[in-house]
């Protein structure tokens, strides 16, 4: 079998776009090619290949077979792929000795999880230096399982064949700019997987970032930023279907872990244009923390002050005030969800990640950094930021709400980076160091969390100042929430102090 790494960028559409872009001058000068490919992906019951991180299938393509075993690799666009021609659409065992997918499969029968059927034009693009195939699919993922709905494919690959990574990201922003594509971060067997799991999209959390010990530092940082791009783009496709609070929330996250990546990683990956990237992406998400702290307030504060006062009628006015300001907080995050100008960050940002200026450094000591194994960066990192929560932190209890919002964007720092290279830690007593940290880290950041959900609250009440509100009542309710906001305080700085000496005490783990 042949070991390539694929480099490939995939991209999202609707079935009319893949019509008008073939109407894009690059691809109308282009060498064509129809066919239809279908796709048996196999795996055992137990899942293993793909807890591993490997996907297997046996394609049919013009009368021939085709096995191929793939790894996860960066998590995003690159990744190691093992091809052979085999018999017939069986899965062929010999085929697999010399990859590391022998091993794992010692013992085990794989069977047929799900099949991927498509019709693909695909056209071979010259875009710079570069050969790029440019495929088009439209098809179906289905399973074995009866009763199972499909799922559709609408997709574009692009897949460099020769030249430079570069040219396939400049040619994803030549073709967007005829077509609304937004960037596919879940190749069809992670699809497949989970059609035969629940079939629907589901609200996504963080996933384990894949940054190994062989990794320089600036592999590792690639890993992060995609993570967080999948992490991103997952829950970003369900707001896209409507309101839901769960997935704003978690694509916040994703946002926040990926500015976090931009600063744990400080001037390693620093140029002018990630700063600007930087700094457009803080601006276009605005309004995801305006409705993030508006769903905080109706869900979880205002409730309790129901329980607390259930004859005060103003917190009911209160409630609709505020209700029609989340309305129109969605409002703003789906209009910039479906905007040129956020679909144009995403692919610019990775773009970035890839080829971006800051992976050309020629100074000798930033290309060196850049160089360094993963695990004494992230030490050097690590060390620096639990000193930053240290100095922060004293006399927590004592701290302006000022001073403590710090304290948490320090201790969410840690946070992330903790979790960003907890690959790096897989043996036993510094992955029992590492789940003992982050548990501790945890119960500081969620103190602090709701000391920041009490400020945010105050400041929701105090913009009702202003507002032409119909009842003095409501005025009143929002005093006398204000008024219960403040006296959970104490309690809580008290409680933030001991967790931040209880974090303090633990021997960090990737020392």
């Amino acid at each position: 079998m042949s070991e390539p790494r694929e480099i490939e960028l995939k991209l999202q559409a609707e079935p009319s776009d893949l019509a008008r872009l073939q109407e894009h001058p690059l691809l109308q000068h282009a060498t064509q090619d129809e066919t239809v490919l279908t796709a048996a992906y196999f795996d055992t019951d137990d899942q293993r290949l793909r807890n591993a991180g490997y996907s297997l299938r046996v394609r049919r393509q013009d009368g021939r077979h085709v096995q191929n075993a793939k790894a996860e690799g960066d998590g995003l666009i690159e990744r190691s792929e093992w091809e052979q021609e085999v018999a017939g659409d069986a899965l062929d065992r010999e085929a697999l000795a010399r990859t590391p997918l022998a091993a794992l499969l010692q013992g085990a029968e794989p069977r047929r999880r799900f099949s991927v059927v498509v019709e693909r034009t695909t056209y071979l693009v010259e875009q710079g230096q570069s050969r790029i195939e440019v495929a088009l699919d439209r098809g179906r993922i289905e399973t074995t399982e009866a009763g199972t709905t499909a799922l559709p494919v609408c997709e574009i690959e692009l897949e460099l064949k020769s030249g430079e990574a570069a040219d396939v990201f400049a040619l994803a922003h030549a073709v967007a700019t005829l077509v609304p594509l937004r960037l596919g971060v879940l190749s069809k067997a992670e699809r497949g997987y989970r059609l035969t799991e629940d079939g629907v999209a589901q609200v996504r959390k963080s996933e384990p970032v894949p940054v190994r010990e062989d990794m320089p530092a600036a592999g590792a940082f690639r890993a992060v930023a995609h993570a967080c791009l999948r992490h991103m783009r997952q829950n970003e496709d369900i707001l896209l279907e409507g309101r839901n609070a769960d997935a704003l929330h978690q694509m916040r996250v994703a946002v926040r872990r990926l500015r976090s990546a931009f600063s744990l990683f400080g001037d390693l990956v620093a140029d002018p244009q990630g700063d600007r990237l930087r700094a457009d992406l803080k601006r276009l998400t605005e309004p995801l923390g305006r409705a993030r702290n508006l769903d905080v307030f109706l869900s979880a504060t205002l409730p309790a002050e129901r329980e607390r006062h259930p004859d005060e009628p103003g917190l009911l006015n209160l409630e609709k005030h505020l209700e029609a300001q989340r309305t129109e907080a969605y409002e703003a995050v789906q209009a910039m969800l479906r905007s040129d100008e956020w679909r144009t960050l995403i692919l610019d940002l990775v773009a970035w990640i890839n080829v971006g200026p800051w992976l050309r450094a020629e100074d000798p000591d930033t290309v060196q950094r850049l160089r360094q194994p993963a695990s004494d960066f992230a030490a050097n990192v690590l060390d620096r930021r639990r000193r930053q929560v240290k100095r922060r932190g004293r006399d927590l209890d004592r701290l302006s709400p000022e001073e403590r919002h710090q304290v948490r964007i320090a201790a969410k720092k840690l946070r992330y980076g903790a979790e960003f290279f907890a690959g790096l830690y897989t043996g036993r007593k510094a992955a029992k160091r590492h789940k003992a940290f982050v548990k501790a880290l945890s119960e500081l950041q969620d103190h602090l969390g709701e000391l920041n959900d009490i400020a945010t609250g105050h400041e929701l009440l105090d913009d009702l100042a202003g507002a032409d509100l119909r009842a003095a009542s409501t005025l009143f309710a929002a005093g006398v929430t204000a008024a219960d906001l403040e006296s959970r305080t104490r309690k809580l700085l008290s409680a933030a102090a001991e967790a931040h000496e209880e974090l303090l005490d633990l021997k960090p783990f990737w020392r």
